[in-house]
């Protein structure tokens, strides 16, 4: 079998690099459902497609800015520099996706932690094209996302706003932020029990 090693090399090269370490320009359109279409290629038992994502423009961004405002303050958030951070991560990334998923409940082959994972391995294959593109991305959550305004201007009936996407350039390397030493624990040989009566 061959292997492109370099292929291999260049998503081992990926980790999650913060919104202040991005600068212009972000992914195109074109980039961004190249992105799409290659999440779809996840593993989706039942071909529902419990995922999708939406793409907040630059101009879209002061919108964004008042429902995180307005979801600071139901959260309790009164002070003017708490109200200013919230109205600022409407700016995060040169790139902004919402990740929208919906899950269905009562498919008997399908369970809903089936298609949480399959919007995770979407989030990833995600990730990990924009990263073959050169873009430096991360994935942001948040006690805003549960915010009922916030879902509602996102999500139709049945879904749910899980995540949110930047991407832009990178304007340094990314780092690891644990060391090669973990990795071996999270593959191991299994050892079956003893049955034995």
């Amino acid at each position: 079998m061959n292997i492109d090693s370099s292929a291999l090399a260049a998503l081992a090269s990926r980790y999650s690099q913060g919104p202040k370490y991005m600068v212009a320009p972000a992914p195109s359109r074109a980039q961004w459902q190249q992105a799409a279409d290659l999440a779809l290629r996840a593993p989706d038992h039942g071909g529902l497609r419990p995922f999708r994502f939406v793409l907040v423009s630059e101009d879209q961004r002061a919108s964004l800015a008042e429902l995180f405002v307005n979801a600071a303050r139901r959260w309790g958030q009164s002070e003017a520099e708490e109200l200013q951070r919230a109205h600022d991560r409407a700016w995060n990334g040169p790139g902004l996706a919402a990740l929208i998923v919906r899950l269905r409940e009562g498919e008997p082959e399908v369970p809903a932690h089936e298609q949480l994972i399959c919007a995770g391995a979407g989030l990833m294959n995600f990730l990990n094209a924009l990263h073959l593109m050169g873009y430096a991305a991360k994935t942001l959550s948040g006690a805003a996302l549960r915010d009922p305004a916030l879902q509602a201007a996102f999500c139709q009936p049945g879904e749910q706003l899980l995540a949110w996407v930047l991407a832009g350039t990178p304007s340094k390397p990314a780092a690891a932020r644990q060391a090669a030493a973990d990795a071996p624990a999270v593959l191991s040989d299994w050892v079956p029990p003893n049955l034995a009566r």
